[in-house]
């Protein structure tokens, strides 16, 4: 019970923010993985890409550039992974020794106290956590897909096509779990922002949130992606 009174130096614009900011998080990602048909998003765009490397994958002949592409897929995850570990060591840190970013505060002329700085701090550490997780599986489901794709036969059979599309969906789901990962490092940085009060907190959120659309709606890479086979 001790703990209420002295988070009440956290207003209604701290309520404001953090829903803010966890709208634009789940709201950003059901628009990114159920896009409107006219404008499908970056994601899936890629994700029908990565069907027709499977499909190709069965008549290739020689499948080491595959292997190769599926190992640096692994290896993006594993970096994001050591990162996001290192991130939370250091989180939980600060939560046992919050006394340097009081300090910042003070510098800043902002008015803190140990447990409200410990309360923002373990927001952040929230979507370090969920980024963590999600790159963990990740890197597992690109595991499975490395082992169906080595299973799929040389010749051209049905039982061929059938491994390859299920090495396909498991190589959707992986990079799927791989953007909400690093949906969530996106998120983590602008829950940043609260440490210097509620507006940085929703000015950083709305900035993140359009920073994302314009990546999946908007963004150069996008367009060379829709490009037409000639």
């Amino acid at each position: 019970m001790e703990l209420l009174p002295r988070l009440s130096a956290l207003g209604w614009p701290d309520a404001v923010a953090v829903t803010l900011i966890v709208t634009l998080f789940w709201g950003i990602g059901y628009l990114v993985e159920h896009p409107p048909r006219s404008r499908p998003s970056m994601s899936i765009l890629m994700a029908n890409y990565r069907r027709d490397w499977m499909t190709h994958f069965v008549t290739r002949q020689q499948k080491i550039l595959d292997g190769t592409v599926i190992t640096s897929l692994r290896q993006a995850t594993s970096f994001f992974i050591s990162g996001t570990m290192l991130a939370l060591g250091a989180g939980l840190a600060l939560v046992g020794n919050p006394e340097r970013l009081i300090l910042v505060a003070n510098d800043l002329n902002l008015r803190a106290q140990a447990v409200v700085v410990e309360v923002k701090v373990i927001f952040v550490l929230l979507f370090l956590a969920n980024a963590f997780l999600k790159f963990i599986w990740s890197h597992r489901l690109f595991g499975y897909c490395a082992v169906l794709m080595g299973s799929v036969p040389n010749d051209e059979q049905t039982l061929a096509y059938h491994r390859a599309a299920q090495a396909a969906e498991l190589n959707v789901t992986a990079a799927r779990s791989y953007n909400r990962g690093l949906r969530s490092v996106y998120f983590a940085l602008a829950a940043l922002g609260w440490l210097m009060g509620p507006w940085t907190l929703m000015l950083s959120s709305v900035i993140t949130a359009a920073t994302l659309v314009r990546r999946e709606f908007a963004s150069r890479s996008r367009e060379v992606v829709m490009r037409r086979d000639p």
